[in-house]
C-alpha cells in the first residue's frame, strides 16, 4: 500500500492487523479527548461555532471510529448566537454516568454535561465557576478535581460533580516547562503517582505535548526528562505531511496497552484547510515511570504495532437522499440553526432550506447546511430545485470555511434570467469568476477537490460543464487564521431579507476519490 493512498482513504474503516493509518478520525476534528469503559472507547472532539456541538464518537480498536451522537444537541445546551462557541472537551465516566466538560467562548464559562448512554439525551449544562479554557476532570475515592487553562498556567479545584459548585479556591498548579501557550490539561494516576499531561507552543507549527508527575494532585510536579513527548517541531519531521502535533489524552486499553489520541493537521505547501484532525500513537513506560512515544515522539502516517483486535465500522452511503425524517449525524449548521429554517417534511424526499437574512458573510447567521471535508480529493453533488422570486434571494452549494473565507455556486434571479454564478469570497473581496444563464428545470451542482483546488461544475440534463477553479490555499486555517476546517455542504439567503422562494435538494453526495 502506498502512501497516498493512506492519506486519501484514513477515513475508510481499517482493517489491517498490527498496522494503521492516521488520522484515525479525519477532517476537522481537534482537540480529542478520549475515555474508555470495559472494551469501549469514546471519544470527543471540539467543534467551535459549528452546531450541533461536541461529537461522540465510539469504537472497540482506538482505530476505527463511528460518529454516535452529540453531546450538544439543543439550543438550551449550547447557544451560539455569538462568539467562537466551543473550545477542547474532555470527557470521562464515573459511577456509571458520562461526563463531557468544555467552554462555550460565548461568555467564557465552563460547563459540563452528563449522560448515562452516549447515544442518547444529554443533561442541561451545570455550569462551574472556574476561569479559564479546556476544563478536565479527574475522579478519585469521591473527589472531583477540574483542571483548566489560564495565562499563568493550569489551575485546579475540588468541585460538586452535582452541582458544579467549587470546594476549595483555585490553585495554580503548574506554570508551565518554559514555553509558551499551556492548554489541555488532563490528569492521571498511574502506579501511585499523579501525572498531569499538558499541551503548550500554541495550536500551530510549534505544537507539542509535555508530561510531569507528582505524588500528589496538587503538585509540586517534577517535568519528565524526554518532553516534549510527543512533537513534530525540531524533529527529522519538520518537512512531513502531518504537522501542529498536540492537545493529546491518554487511555489505558482494555489489554493493558496505554495509547495516545492527538491533534495534528495534513500540510500542503505550508498551507492546510481540512482543519486538525485526530491521531493515535502507542504509549509505552520507562523503566522511571514516564511515558514514551515511539519514533522520537513524532506522530506517524502509517503506524505498524500491535492493535487490539479491529472491529470495522459499516460504511454509511456517500449519498444521502433526504428519505428520512431526522437529518444524519454527519450534517452540521453553521451555528444555531433559525427556527422553520430547514425541513425534511415539507417536501417529501427532498431537504428544504428556507432562506432567511443572514448570508454566508454574516459572522453570526448563514443558512448553511454541510459536512466535514476529510479527503484531500474528493467530490461533493447535490441537485437543486430553487426558483428565486427577487433577486436577493440565492442558493447553492458552497465550499464555506468561515464567513470571511468561501467559494459558492449558487442559483440567483436577474431581470427575467435564472442565473448560474460562480464566487469566491476572500475578506471583503467578493470576486464574480463565471455566470452562465440558466434553463428552467434542476441543476445539478459539483465541486471536485484535490490537495491545491477546488473545480466547480453544472449540469442541466447532459455532461457537467466547468465553471471555473479556486486556490486551496486562499481557504486554508494559514490566511484564515482559524481553529477550524473546510465544510461541504448547502445553503441558502436572502441576503439581508427573509427568502420568499424554498431551496429543495434533493440529494447530496459526498465521496472521496481513490488514488491512482
Amino acid at each position: 500500500m502506498g502512501l497516498m493512498v493512506h492519506q486519501l482513504r484514513a477515513q475508510h474503516p481499517q482493517t489491517t492487523p498490527n498496522y494503521f493509518t492516521n488520522p484515525i478520525i479525519a477532517g476537522m476534528n481537534p482537540d480529542p479527548s478520549v475515555c474508555r469503559v470495559k472494551d469501549d472507547y469514546y471519544l470527543v472532539t471540539s467543534t467551535f461555532y459549528w452546531f450541533p456541538g461536541v461529537p461522540i464518537y465510539h469504537s472497540k480498536d482506538l482505530i476505527n471510529w463511528e460518529l454516535i451522537g452529540y453531546a450538544l444537541s439543543e439550543k438550551s445546551q449550547l447557544n451560539l448566537d455569538k462568539g467562537t462557541g466551543i473550545y477542547a472537551a474532555t470527557i470521562r465516566y464515573n459511577d456509571g454516568k458520562f461526563y463531557v466538560i468544555t467552554t462555550n467562548r460565548r461568555n467564557g464559562e465552563n460547563f459540563f454535561v452528563s449522560a448515562t448512554d452516549p447515544k442518547g439525551k444529554w443533561s442541561d449544562p451545570i455550569w462551574v465557576d472556574q476561569r479559564g479554557i479546556d476544563p478536565s476532570l479527574y475522579f478519585e475515592n469521591g473527589k472531583v478535581y477540574c483542571q483548566s487553562t489560564i495565562s499563568d498556567g493550569i489551575i485546579q479545584t475540588e468541585i460538586d460533580i452535582n452541582t458544579g459548585k467549587l470546594l476549595t479556591e483555585p490553585k495554580l498548579i503548574w506554570r508551565g516547562s518554559g514555553i509558551r501557550s499551556q492548554e489541555g490539561p488532563h490528569l492521571y494516576k498511574y502506579k501511585g503517582l499523579y501525572y498531569l499531561l499538558v499541551s503548550e507552543g500554541g495550536t500551530e507549527y510549534g505544537h507539542l505535548v509535555s508530561m510531569t508527575r507528582s505524588v500528589s494532585p496538587w503538585g509540586p510536579f517534577e517535568l519528565c526528562p524526554n518532553n516534549p513527548i510527543l512533537t513534530q517541531r525540531n524533529r527529522n519531521t519538520q518537512s512531513a505531511l502531518i504537522q501542529g502535533a498536540g492537545h493529546a489524552d491518554m487511555v489505558d486499553a482494555v489489554d493493558g496497552s496505554w495509547w495516545m489520541v492527538f491533534l495534528a493537521f495534513r500540510q500542503v505547501a505550508s498551507h492546510h484547510h481540512l482543519g486538525r484532525e485526530t491521531y493515535l500513537t502507542p504509549l509505552s513506560w520507562t523503566s522511571a515511570g514516564w511515558p514514551l512515544v515511539p519514533l522520537d515522539g513524532t506522530a506517524q502516517l502509517e503506524n505498524y504495532t500491535k492493535t487490539l483486535p479491529l472491529h470495522p465500522f459499516t460504511e454509511r452511503p456517500a449519498k444521502d437522499d433526504f428519505n428520512s425524517e431526522k437529518l444524519d449525524l454527519h450534517w452540521n449548521f453553521m451555528r444555531n440553526p433559525l427556527p422553520n429554517s430547514w425541513s425534511l417534511t415539507d417536501r417529501k424526499g427532498f431537504l428544504r432550506i428556507n432562506g432567511k437574512k443572514g448570508s454566508l458573510d454574516s459572522i453570526y447567521q448563514a443558512q448553511f447546511i454541510g459536512q466535514r471535508q476529510q479527503y484531500f480529493d474528493c467530490v461533493a453533488t447535490t441537485q437543486l430545485e430553487f426558483n428565486p422570486q427577487k433577486e436577493n434571494e440565492e442558493a447553492g452549494l458552497s465550499v464555506y470555511h468561515r464567513y470571511e473565507g468561501h467559494y459558492d455556486l449558487f442559483i440567483r434571479k436577474n431581470g427575467s434570467n435564472r442565473e448560474l454564478v460562480l464566487r469566491y469570497t476572500l475578506g471583503r473581496i467578493h470576486h464574480t469568476e463565471k455566470v452562465v444563464t440558466l434553463a428552467k428545470g434542476t441543476v445539478q451542482l459539483k465541486v471536485e477537490t484535490n490537495k491545491t483546488s477546488f473545480s466547480f461544475y453544472y449540469a442541466q440534463g447532459g455532461e457537467f460543464k466547468l465553471m471555473g477553479l479556486a486556490d486551496a490555499k486562499f481557504i486554508s486555517s494559514e490566511t484564515l487564521l482559524t481553529f477550524t476546517g473546510v465544510f461541504l455542504g448547502m445553503y441558502a439567503t436572502g441576503n439581508d431579507h427573509d427568502s420568499e422562494s424554498p431551496a429543495d435538494f434533493d440529494w447530496f453526495e459526498l465521496k472521496d476519490i481513490p488514488s491512482k
